[in-house]
């Protein structure tokens, strides 16, 4: 497993190559500023970042990829959680 961080250089949303002997990468976007709904329902302005996780199949299975991206986001979005 291989992470690539290109948010650094102000780069938002792209799609990092798998180099093997790694099964996946997850490719990290710069945190951006844009508009969101909140949960109220009114206009607000949030840090936005992209993430995506590129795997090779052979390896890993897609479904799992997915639960893996979705417990970064709530890591992300509940850090507090992590704490438990």
């Amino acid at each position: 497993f291989a992470i690539s961080n290109l948010g650094m250089f102000g780069i938002d949303n792209f799609d990092a190559i798998i180099n093997p002997p790694h099964g996946a990468i997850l490719a990290v976007g710069a945190g951006v500023k844009k508009p969101v709904v909140g949960a109220d329902g009114e206009l607000a302005v949030a840090t936005v970042m992209s993430t995506t996780l590129s795997v090779d199949h052979r390896v890993i299975d897609g479904a799992l990829g997915a639960n893996l991206l979705n417990a970064i986001k709530n890591n992300l979005e509940n850090p507090i959680g992590m704490l438990a």
